[in-house]
């Protein structure tokens, strides 16, 4: 039985970025298609360019650069952020550095970079 579009997009809400990522490669892979954003060519930047600039940035990603000494501690911090299963996060912490987190708000960013940090990591907040 095939599922309606309202169905696959329930099942992909449910998954994390990662799991969402793995099924996009592997998408990629077996129709040998790309998943590439669409690029919106535009003309030379006018004076709204700076106000742009200006805007602050609501959405960051949290990337473990390493996992330092204590890396089960690390390991555990990734699986409760992320809800990965113990192999997946310790593949993430092995194979640094690494988005643990993307496109969360700010308060979100800081507190998982804390939790990282004080297992022992090395995080980078972007």
């Amino acid at each position: 039985m095939a599922l309606t579009q309202d169905e696959l997009l329930a099942e992909f809400e449910g998954m994390t970025l990662i799991q969402l990522s793995e099924f996009v490669k592997a998408f990629e892979e077996k129709f040998d298609v790309t998943a590439a954003a669409a690029v919106a060519v535009a003309g030379p930047a006018g004076p709204a360019a700076p106000a742009e600039a200006a805007e602050e940035k609501d959405e960051f990603d949290v990337i473990l650069t390493g996992a330092g000494e204590k890396k089960i501690q690390v390991i555990k911090v990734v699986r409760e952020l992320t809800s990965l299963g113990l192999k997946e996060a310790k593949d993430l912490v092995d194979g640094t550095p690494k988005p643990v987190l993307e496109k969360v708000n700010k308060e979100a960013a800081d507190k998982a970079a804390e939790a990282l940090k004080g297992a022992g990591a090395s995080v980078e907040v972007k």
